[in-house]
């Protein structure tokens, strides 16, 4: 009896083994935490463009490829997904974004999409009937466009809100409503003057409007009470959740910094929200954090003490300045004036020279961390992947005069600091005067556009601009890429939803909503194109490209699975939607 179980105990080690050798590989093949397969899969690597199989250990691809290659790294618990043929892409980069102000106004009077003034006022009424005496009532989204143009005043909501101020911003954050109690409250009135780089619409007596535009609202915001910080952390689990279930792993966030708002806020949700979720475990997505032009002194000394990789969730990548306001606020700057406000070119929100003094300071900064480097170390540098321009500089510039005085700034900052690979940006880059594409492009300057903001300014555009000067010069993406630009494709959520699919069909079609035909047929882009704008190209846009952006080996598994299982109806129509998120190789959503 007792032989007897011993062969048995015998033959079960020897089929141990066995078992053991043909799932687990060799030690020089380590085994795959996760393998997909039956997948197309679009990898934004030029190396190897599409891959049908692809494996992840610790967080990180192992390999891609075909199935018989990527099958040998598979073992004893790893997990299988056979995908039946659908579409994977890498985790969306999303290039501009304002997260936690995002969240927050999901929690706020929605006016998105509200084309009639009587939705904007029920809206507004709403919220007042569950407001306390007193309280301010926030939120916005509003698009005058969407109800013929003419824009909200005071007196639209003075009578359902007479005991409780109220601000409301436009989508593209230029531009806010107040009502009579909060210009009552923060001393707006006829005797006030305009700030510099911001206005504060009046009738034709000189009485305020309501409207605020870009620094004008400084007059007003140090009224509203503080967000708590338990209020900023949810409105960050929110948008994070949001980002998700749209397919996005990384975000560039530019905070709550606009025209007219301290620069003290996005150094308060950097500790309060970001380096709290982090060490708590609460980081869902990536993010690459901008901070106010003006304190980068501030940013500088972060980054010697932290360094750019403050975890595998947080990147400190750079600062933000504004140009001009916006299109749809009739404050973006241009060389002509708007047809339907003859005397008016635009806002130039920050003085040029403030502009040139701070980039050219903070980016002499980037020499001078580590003067005691060789030049031979610097190059080891770049080699191996790390950049010597410790931050970049990003400025708001949406108008064509502003563009050119962005280009002719960064032109000035390199004749006098010298040539290297800095990756200044420019945010937004709507409408660019003839030849600033070739600038782009010669200077080396990324065009950070989004492409869903000209479904709302096709039309805007051709009524403020007239059909020549819009038809020449607005969101020019193809004409970027041919300029061998660095296009990175955004949403500048909440100004339009975070979308990247949305957004990649828009640059494909390029048809606003109840138009037949394409705006500017000649920029649309190919279906490849406008993913690797949302993905590598994204990611290199602001350093990361070692990282993340494109499914290659040793990077960050970030992908996202597809509904459709056809490559060429995606490409044919661009329209797709999003079943599974996974970050780091684990699924993140559903």
């Amino acid at each position: 009896m007792r032989l007897y179980a011993l062969v048995w105990a015998s033959i079960a080690v020897v089929l141990a083994v066995v078992f053991r050798a043909w799932w687990i590989p060799s030690p020089s093949s380590p085994v795959a935490d996760l393998v997909l397969t039956n997948a197309v899969i679009f990898t934004s690597d030029d190396s190897l463009p599409f891959a049908d199989s692809m494996a992840v250990r610790n967080g990180r691809i192992l390999r891609i490829g075909n199935y018989s290659f990527v099958k040998e790294v598979a073992g004893y618990g790893t997990k299988h997904l056979h995908l039946g043929g659908k579409v994977v892409v890498p985790g969306f980069v999303d290039s501009h974004v304002h997260l936690i102000f995002g969240g927050l106004q999901i929690m706020r009077v929605d006016l998105r999409g509200v084309n009639q003034q009587d939705e904007f006022v029920r809206r507004v009424k709403e919220a007042a009937m569950n407001a306390k005496e007193g309280s301010w009532i926030l939120g916005g989204g509003w698009n005058n466009d969407l109800w013929g143009g003419e824009f909200p005043v005071a007196s639209w909501v003075d009578h359902i809100t007479p005991y409780n101020p109220v601000w409301l911003s436009r989508m593209d954050g230029h531009m806010g409503l107040a009502n009579s109690v909060a210009l009552k409250l923060s001393g707006i009135s006829n005797l006030s003057e305009d700030p510099e780089g911001g206005t504060i619409m009046r009738t034709a007596s000189g009485e305020p409007t309501g409207l605020l535009i870009d620094s004008a609202s400084e007059l007003l915001l140090p009224w509203i009470p503080k967000v708590s910080v338990n209020e900023r952390r949810e409105a960050f689990r929110r948008a994070s959740n949001l980002a998700l279930m749209r397919g996005v792993t990384t975000v560039v966030d530019f905070g709550r910094y606009l025209p007219g708002v301290s620069p003290e806020l996005s150094w308060e949700d950097f500790a309060d929200v970001y380096q709290w979720a982090d060490a708590t475990g609460k980081m869902m997505i990536r993010v690459c954090l901008f901070f106010p032009l003006e304190t980068w002194t501030r940013l500088l000394d972060l980054i010697g003490k932290m360094g750019r990789v403050i975890s595998q969730w947080i990147y400190l990548g750079g600062v933000k300045a504004f140009a001009d306001g916006s299109l749809g606020s009739n404050s973006a700057l241009f060389y002509e004036p708007y047809v339907d406000e003859p005397h008016n070119y635009g806002l130039q929100v920050t003085a040029i020279e403030t502009l040139f003094n701070m980039t050219l300071s903070s980016d002499k900064s980037g020499l001078q961390v580590f003067p005691c480097l060789a030049k031979t170390t610097i190059y080891v540098f770049v080699v191996i992947g790390f950049t010597f321009s410790f931050f970049q500089v990003a400025i708001h510039a949406i108008g064509d005069r502003a563009n050119d005085l962005i280009l002719d700034m960064h032109e000035l900052v390199v004749s006098t600091n010298g040539m290297r690979d800095r990756r200044f940006r420019i945010e937004h880059a709507q409408h660019l005067a003839p030849g600033a594409t070739a600038r782009f492009g010669r200077l080396g300057i990324v065009a950070s556009v989004q492409p869903d903001h000209l479904l709302v300014d096709a039309n805007s555009a051709t009524r403020k601009l007239g059909i020549d000067r819009a038809q020449k010069g607005s969101y020019l993406f193809r004409s970027l890429l041919a300029s061998n630009v660095q296009l990175a494709f955004g949403s500048d959520w909440p100004v339009v939803d975070i979308n990247p699919l949305g957004g990649v069909r828009t640059a494909m079609k390029r048809i606003p909503p109840a138009w037949n035909d394409a705006w500017i047929p000649s920029e649309c882009l190919t279906l490849n194109d406008a993913l690797k704008a949302y993905t590598i190209s994204a990611a290199r846009a602001c350093f990361l490209d070692k990282e993340l952006g494109s499914l290659s080996p040793g990077k960050l598994a970030d992908f996202v699975i597809l509904s459709t299982g056809s490559w060429d109806d995606f490409a044919a129509e661009g329209s797709a939607s999003v079943e599974a998120t996974y970050v780091a190789g684990l699924q993140a959503y559903p």
